[in-house]
């Protein structure tokens, strides 16, 4: 008996110098390898007769037949097909199979005339490892054992003359299933199936819909195919997280989204409660009316609505809730519209803020509540602002993701922080790419971001939905930028020197706090001063500090508004110093109680009006140092006297931008950019503003241009001079786009509309208005955002207009002299931000250092030129097109055939598509595992860990990382969607060029820069030494634990 080791002496070896063309192989195993018999090709086609016996159960992954674990590295030498096309031809014609055992012994046999040896090869099969092409771990023991009386021979014989059941058809079907050629589409969902783990044991999402007959529901077949992904998603996350933000961009339709997830879970008999902000509520509660305007009266949409300022409240009414009896934790589904706005968690010792209420009384309490936000920004200007909408879906809970291999969601998000701190920091405006950002930010916040939103863009769905039966986006037409003077007769101020009369302004009506005298200052600072949850000190003073900065601005937007807004800003101003001037006076001439202090009055109590100056922060006059203070009242008093004068002068016939707004109306009606549209909306941050021009627009609009128009404020009352049509904001909207509002449907009778819209931002977010095609910002918001979620109500998918128009009116200066005039008007101050870890954080210093200004002032030029996303504007953060919700959906929707067949699959497996962009070049897009999936701290690289996503092009001039998972899956997508059916004349043309997929070294050399990557290793890796005796794709003491990673999958692009 002799011992092979496969180290001194390998089988193989063996078997090359013992066989013949006299001998007989016979094996008896589990199963045999298709690599193991191609290493034995070249030594069993000489052999007299070769016959299988094997023991190979149903149950069983018939891909052992392909390759086995030990054998996964053989994969990248990417020839496999190859080496099984010649396995299976000579399977074919030379190997007899059957099924058996004897006695669960693996052995192999080799007869010949003068002799029979037999070669135990238990516990292995017939594979590379038993033949030594393959090192692993563990020792190998092969006894060879010279059986003189043919005793092995003679079991395995009986055993094959027994069996009756030939398994040759069986294997060679196997090894057909897996050779052939597969279409991109289900290359594609493959790795998709991979990746996202997605099961078949548990009920599929899809057949959940359909059995509670939601998918028969008006809301569901009123949605586009986009949104209804959105949907299955948002559910998909809600029952696997508890939770979901769908944060798709600006015009997309979060709101039906938000109405479809309501009625899958009104199906399911929960009770739900809408959180929205005041001005959005009525766009909640038409859908809850029998009424002809809810277009959804058939679903019988049934949920309650508050607005996000009820929870701060204890009493009184909010449309039919009491909220003195409300029970706060009886809900399982909360709807929080625009959820950004408790991005902070604020310190308020006085009372239960909002956040505390809908944290502690509604998610924390009772029954456990899932949570679904919208918001197209819940990310702004701070990582860490998901970390509070976050907190709803986890209750507060900072490992609630542990396992999904996030230890504390709070360290993520302040090192995503930190990072974007640095990045800041130290770019040049000039020279700022978010892209760098988010490759320093890692896989874990991504990972995040992944699991709890839905985030798409504008772009995303032009590129990968077929929007054939819903129309486009309209095509955008270069903004008009307009800055007009203020006077028509030019005799108005320099408006420079009108801003540095306003920066001189020291605002003291509003600072009381400051004129506090220094013997009083600490009762003042224990009754306001407060302490965040770090220890620090948020001090009152610095926070009215900040108020005048905030005055100051206030100022110059309502001057950049309209000169009316301007005047009336200046007369509640006059009025206000006039007041506390005669409080001064009165005081001055009356009694003091000098026992009287400031922590032991009642702020509320109506007898100590006279005493007590200031807003919410009240003063008692007697701790004022009141002669500095009057001297401060009395010369803000004569800026703003003089101020008001020169405005007076300032009739309606001299206002040149009242004028310049009617000019370009009127060009609109002469010149309709749609055929016969003259809808105009026309929106100002400032409801002063917009009252203003209704008053000197709607009878020249009725009686020169025979146009009705519209007031929307979002405070008041709405106008209109449209007849038969009601004021309320649902029936104005309706009959200003009947069109996108179904009017049809609700008021068949009406045939005259409303043309021209004069709006504040009260309808900026949630609206679809895509009836319009011409949008006017009369004063442009310096929050870029502002102005893309005002186009967002006519810049919509659907459109009946081929384009529209957004027209900018800017101040009448270069608007590097207008940022210029913002920091001398903020002033030499520093502003404190209570965020939302609670962390004290200086968000502007001395101007000369302020890149905040800088920035704005970049993204307001990029308004002037063109019209741009929300991810678009420079230096701003997105999380749109960064998150797998589409690929998820791509999976959910596939046939079971089609998961039937991608199960079948083994790993390696390829398709060959022909390039349909100039984008992706040919090339190779790798899918790899580390099967030692160990998950601490690899998050940081890769979001998809253990999985990795590398394109390379031949000519390396496009290339995708590690850390770009998104854009290689985005490829892999738009390549492979769309090609469901093989192409025949790729594959044979690919076919030809690989002489029969033999020849692949130019892809192996693609597929070994791509392991580096992954690696991490700059060495040289020879590829070569695969085929060599005992070869593996390493070297050196790292072999075995570099062999962890395989080749899932690949995709040739030619």
């Amino acid at each position: 008996m002799k011992i092979i080791d496969n180290k001194s002496l390998r089988l193989l070896n063996v078997l090359e110098s013992s066989i013949t063309s006299e001998t007989s192989v016979y094996y008896s195993g589990s199963y045999f390898t298709s690599f193991s018999l191609f290493y034995l090709l070249p030594t069993f086609k000489k052999v007299k007769s070769i016959k299988f016996l094997l023991n190979f159960s149903e149950d069983s992954n018939p891909t052992v037949f392909i390759n086995n674990e030990s054998e996964e590295h053989l994969n990248l030498n990417l020839d496999k097909k190859f080496k099984i096309d010649r396995v299976k031809t000579f399977i074919s014609q030379s190997v007899e199979l059957k099924s058996g055992s004897i006695g669960n012994q693996n052995l192999l046999i080799l007869s010949s005339n003068e002799k029979t040896i037999c070669y135990t090869l238990t516990p292995l099969n017939l594979d590379s490892v038993s033949l030594g092409e393959v090192r692993t771990p563990f020792p190998v023991f092969i006894n060879e054992i010279i059986d003189d009386q043919k005793e092995y021979l003679n079991h395995f014989n009986y055993q094959w003359n027994t069996s009756q059941n030939n398994l040759k058809n069986k294997i060679l079907g196997f090894l057909n299933t897996f050779t052939k050629d597969l279409s991109p589409a289900l290359l594609y969902k493959s790795i998709l199936k991979e990746i996202f783990n997605f099961s078949q044991v548990d009920e599929r999402l899809d057949s959940k819909l359909n059995k509670i007959g939601f998918k028969e529901s008006a809301v569901w077949n009123l949605l586009y195919n986009f949104q209804k992904d959105a949907v299955v998603g948002a559910i998909d996350k809600i029952e696997t997280y508890g939770g979901c933000i769908i944060a798709d961009s600006v015009g997309l339709g979060k709101t039906f989204e938000a109405l479809a997830v309501i009625k899958y879970y009104q199906l399911r008999n929960d009770r739900i409660l809408v959180l929205a902000p005041k001005k959005l509520r009525e766009n909640w509660s038409i859908y809850q009316l029998n009424d002809k305007r809810n277009i959804l009266s058939k679903d019988r949409l049934n949920y309650d609505i508050l607005n996000h300022t009820d929870l701060s409240r204890t009493r009184g009414k909010s449309g039919d809730i009491n909220l003195s009896t409300i029970n706060w934790g009886n809900y399982d589904l909360v709807v929080i519209d625009e959820s950004h706005n408790f991005r902070n968690n604020p310190n308020r010792k006085d009372k239960v803020t909002r956040y505390s209420r809908l944290m502690n009384d509604v998610i924390r309490a009772n029954i456990k509540t899932k949570v679904l936000m919208l918001s197209a920004t819940p990310v702004n200007n701070k990582m860490n602002d998901l970390k509070n909408q976050i907190s709803f879906i986890t209750e507060g809970e900072d490992d609630a993701f542990n396992d999904y291999g996030i230890e504390s969601i709070t360290q993520v998000l302040r090192d995503a922080q930190r990072k974007f701190n640095q990045w800041f920091s130290e770019k040049n405006p000039d020279e700022i790419n978010v892209n760098d950002l988010l490759e320093d930010l890692g896989g874990s916040y991504f990972k995040i971001l992944d699991m709890m939103t839905i985030a798409r863009s504008r772009k995303h769905i032009e590129k990968y939905y077929d929007t054939t039966n819903i129309g486009k986006f309209p095509n955008r037409l270069k903004p008009i930028t307009v800055s007009p003077p203020i006077d028509l007769q030019e005799k108005f101020s320099n408006i420079g020197e009108l801003y540095d009369e306003i920066s001189n302004l020291t605002l003291a009506s509003y600072t009381p706090l400051a004129y506090v005298r220094s013997d009083k200052r600490e009762e003042y600072e224990l009754k306001y001063d407060i302490i965040t949850s770090r220890g620090s000190v948020f001090k009152q003073i610095d926070r009215e500090q900040s108020l005048i900065y905030l005055m100051r601005v206030n100022l110059l937007k309502r001057l950049e508004s309209s000169i009316d807004s301007f005047r009336l800003t200046l007369q509640k101003l006059i009025n206000s110093v006039d007041r506390n001037i005669t409080q001064v006076d009165n005081h001055n001439g009356g009694e003091v109680d000098m026992d009287l202090t400031i922590t032991e009055v009642d702020i509320d109590d109506t007898e100590l009006e006279d005493l007590l100056v200031g807003g919410k922060t009240k003063v008692l006059l007697q701790d004022i140092d009141l002669i500095k203070w009057k001297q401060d009242l009395e010369f803000d008093l004569q800026i703003l006297k003089n101020l008001y004068d020169d405005i007076e002068e300032i009739t309606v016939d001299r206002d040149a931008k009242l004028d310049k707004l009617k000019l370009l109306i009127q060009e609109k009606f002469n010149n309709p950019i749609n055929p016969a549209n003259k809808k105009v909306i026309i929106f100002t941050a400032f409801a002063d503003t917009a009252n203003y021009l209704h008053r000197n627009l709607e009878d020249w609009l009725m009686q020169q241009h025979g146009v009705y128009s519209s007031l929307i404020t979002g405070s008041g009352t709405n106008k209109t001079n449209l007849p038969k049509c009601k004021t309320d904001l649902s029936s104005l909207l309706i009959n200003f786009s009947p069109k996108s509002k179904k009017r049809d449907q609700v008021f068949p009778d009406q045939t005259n509309e409303i043309d021209v819209m004069i709006c504040t931002d009260c309808i900026s977010e949630g609206q679809n208005l895509q009836d319009c095609d011409f949008l006017i910002n009369y004063d442009i918001h310096w929050n870029p955002v502002r102005i893309i979620q005002r186009f967002g109500r006519i810049d919509r998918i659907g459109s009946t207009n081929d384009n529209i128009q957004l027209v900018n009116f800017f101040p009448n200066m270069e608007l590097d002299s207008f940022i210029d005039l913002v920091g001398r008007v903020k002033g030499r101050m520093v502003m404190l931000d209570v965020s939302a870890t609670g962390e004290d954080n200086v968000i502007s210093k001395d101007p000369s250092d302020m890149k905040d200004l800088e920035y704005r002032k970049k993204q307001l030029k990029q308004l002037q030129n063109q019209v741009i996303d929300l991810e678009d504007v420079q230096g701003n953060i997105s999380i749109t097109d960064l998150t797998f919700n589409d690929f998820k959906i791509d999976l959910e929707k596939s046939s079971d055939e089609e998961l039937r067949v991608i199960d079948q699959l083994p790993n390696a497996t390829f398709s060959v598509v022909k390039s349909n962009t100039d984008q992706i070049q040919q090339g190779v897009i790798f899918c790899f595992k580390d099967s030692s999936n160990a998950k601490e701290g690899h998050y940081n690289s890769n979001i998809l860990y253990p999985y990795f996503l590398v394109y390379k092009s031949l000519n390396g001039s496009q290339n995708t990382k590690i850390s770009q998972p998104k854009l290689t899956l985005d490829y892999l997508r738009k390549l492979c969607i769309q090609s469901t059916e093989i192409d025949a004349d790729v594959i044979e043309a690919f076919h030809s060029k690989t002489s029969g997929y033999k020849q692949m070294g130019t892809y192996q050399e693609l597929l070994k820069s791509a392991i580096q990557e992954v690696n991490g290793v700059q060495e040289e890796i020879g590829l070569d030494s695969l085929a060599t005796a005992g070869g593996t794709l390493f070297s050196g003491e790292e072999d075995l634990t570099k062999d962890n990673i395989q080749l899932i999958n690949y995709l040739i692009i030619e």
